[in-house]
C-alpha cells in the first residue's frame, strides 16, 4: 500500500470522527485540530502564474475562478492527517455536486509546501481523492505561491501550524466565506448553493427591472 493510499484509509477515519463532532488530532504539529467555525472573508487574487496538476501555467482568478462558484482548499502532499481529510472533504463536494463540477463549480487545491509539491507529484496525490473533472490542484514558484496564499488569507510561516481550511466563494459577486476545521460538506455544498440561489434572485430581479415601463 503506497504512502497516499494509507493517507486515504487514515483520511476515512479521521473525518467520519471530526464530522461526528470529535477532534482528530493535526498531523502538522501533534495539536488537536482547531472546532469548525466559519467566518466571512475579503480576498485578493495575485496576478501571479501558478501550475495546475498537468503543468499547464494558469492565473487562478482569470483561468480558473472566473465567474464561477468555487471551492477552494489547502495542503501539502508530505501532510498525512489534516490535509488529506480537507482532500476528502472537498471530493465529497465534487461527488455530490456532480456535473456542476467543471461547469457552475470550480474546485482548486493548493499546496502551501511549493518546494516540494511539483505539478507531477500533486498529480499523483489527486488520484486518490478527484473524481472527474473540474478540480485543479496548484503550485508554483515559491514567490508565486506565497503571493497566492497571502491574498488569499491562508499564508503560514510554519507548515506545522497550517490550519486546516476551506474557501467557498462566488467569483462573480465577490462573497466569499472561510470555513476553518474539519467542516461538513453538507455545510459547503449548503453554501454553494444559497450562492447560486442569489445569483437567480439578481437575474429574475434585473429581468424584472428591465421589464418596468
Amino acid at each position: 500500500m503506497n504512502a497516499f493510499k494509507r493517507c486515504a484509509v487514515l483520511t476515512l477515519c479521521l473525518l467520519g470522527a471530526s464530522v461526528g463532532g470529535v477532534q482528530a488530532h493535526d498531523g502538522h504539529a501533534g495539536h488537536q485540530a482547531p472546532a469548525p467555525r466559519q467566518e466571512k472573508a475579503q480576498v485578493r487574487f495575485a496576478d501571479v502564474q501558478l501550475l495546475d496538476q498537468n503543468g499547464m501555467p494558469v492565473r487562478l482568478e482569470k483561468d480558473l475562478v472566473g465567474d464561477k462558484l468555487v471551492v477552494m482548499g489547502f495542503i501539502y502532499t508530505r501532510c498525512t492527517t489534516v490535509c488529506p481529510v480537507v482532500s476528502s472533504i472537498m471530493g465529497k463536494v465534487q461527488q455530490q455536486l456532480g456535473g456542476r463540477v467543471g461547469e457552475e463549480v470550480q474546485l482548486v487545491s493548493i499546496s502551501v509546501d511549493p518546494q516540494r509539491d511539483d505539478p507531477q507529484r500533486l498529480l499523483s496525490y489527486s488520484r486518490t481523492f478527484q473524481k472527474g473533472p473540474g478540480w485543479s490542484w496548484l503550485t508554483g514558484t515559491p514567490y508565486a505561491v506565497n503571493e497566492t496564499l497571502k491574498g488569499l488569507g491562508s499564508l503560514s510561516p510554519d507548515l506545522g501550524q497550517h490550519p486546516p481550511l476551506i474557501l467557498v466563494g462566488d467569483g462573480r459577486s465577490g462573497h466569499w466565506t472561510r470555513y476553518y476545521g474539519f467542516t461538513d460538506p453538507a455545510l459547503l455544498i449548503a453554501e454553494i448553493n444559497r450562492l447560486g440561489a442569489r445569483r437567480v434572485h439578481a437575474r429574475h430581479t434585473a429581468i424584472a427591472q428591465e421589464q418596468q415601463p
